[in-house]
């Protein structure tokens, strides 16, 4: 399976970096592959070096202007010319996406990724991975647009909110029949 990951590119706590290498280890360990954003930094390394040690495949989708932080030595790499093709190329390439915690980079993925997602222009399972309850407050902001009817579909067909990586992929293999 082809998992995209979206999540930062900064340095951050053990509390976050402790659940992306228990995930990566496991997307490694299952034979999928990364798709992330390819930058050797922050979580996205921690992602990568992890997922890359369990031998799995790293396929990075980076972007002109931040291609100075690409990560070397991955299965592929491609440079789009914009964020809008970014995010485009990460979902063409992806079988399911996780949202892991992140700034204003991964909330704007993340945005789109389920818009894109309501309107029926993709059909794959989504996860906010809610690492030390980091997605508990936009958890609670989407179900008040569920309850207060701006949401066109059900929350629960766009987005599965797991606690950790095991959650995700258990969900995943849920999702594409395999029991």
């Amino acid at each position: 399976m082809n998992i995209c990951v979206f999540c930062s590119a900064s340095d951050l706590d053990e509390r976050y970096t402790r659940p992306a290498r228990e995930f990566a280890e496991l997307i490694g360990k299952g034979g999928h592959t990364l798709v992330w954003g390819g930058c050797d930094s922050g979580l996205m390394k921690v992602m990568a070096d992890g997922v890359q040690a369990a031998g799995g495949r790293l396929v990075g989708v980076s972007v002109e202007f931040l291609a100075h932080n690409a990560r070397p030595g991955v299965d592929e790499m491609v440079i789009t010319k914009d964020l809008t093709e970014r995010k485009a190329q990460l979902l063409a390439r992806a079988d399911a996406i996780v949202m892991m915690v992140g700034g204003l980079g991964t909330l704007d993925e993340a945005t789109e990724i389920l818009e894109l997602k309501k309107h029926g222009l993709h059909s794959k399972p989504v996860v906010l991975l809610n690492a030390a309850g980091f997605y508990d407050g936009l958890k609670q902001q989407f179900q008040r647009m569920e309850e207060e009817g701006f949401l066109s579909v059900p929350l629960t067909e766009l987005v599965f909110f797991a606690e950790d990586g095991a959650g995700a992929l258990a969900h995943f293999e849920e999702e594409a029949g395999i029991r």
